[in-house]
């Protein structure tokens, strides 16, 4: 059993329910959680379009907490197990490495929420990798 992995998986489901947090608390829980001003705005207005947004990265992180059990071996071996992991603990490190360019390209989230979201992002994708490499020796 792949202690690691199982560890990811649970971060991963974390992750999915507090961005569906969002969608039932709403605005407020937008903004609380560092959504930038536009999609406060748009939630603030009853847009649909911060719902489907972030319906879809909950789906994301879910398939990715199936795949970490999968490879735990608390549920069957998916297809494409060992791709599907690399790629996920690739995406979480790329994304916390990409936190310069983020204060560029994000200038309506604080400071603060840039560390902090790279900071838990880092941690994930350590624990993805090393669950892979723990993987790779099993």
């Amino acid at each position: 059993m792949n202690h690691w992995l199982i560890a990811a998986g649970v971060l991963d489901g974390a992750a999915a329910l507090l961005h569906l947090g969002c969608i039932v608390g709403g605005p407020a829980w937008y903004r609380f959680f560092g959504a930038g001003d536009a999609m406060v705005g748009m939630a603030e207005r009853g847009m649909v379009r911060p719902t489907l947004i972030t319906l879809a990265i909950a789906a994301v992180l879910t398939i990715w907490a199936v795949f970490a059990f999968s490879g735990a071996g608390l549920l069957p071996r998916l297809p494409l197990l060992r791709p599907a992991l690399i790629a996920i603990a690739a995406i979480l490190l790329a994304r916390a490495a990409a936190l310069p360019l983020l204060f560029r390209v994000m200038p309506d989230r604080s400071p603060n929420f840039l560390w902090t979201s790279s900071a838990i992002v880092l941690a994930i994708g350590i624990v993805h990798a090393v669950g892979l490499a723990r993987l790779a020796t099993d």
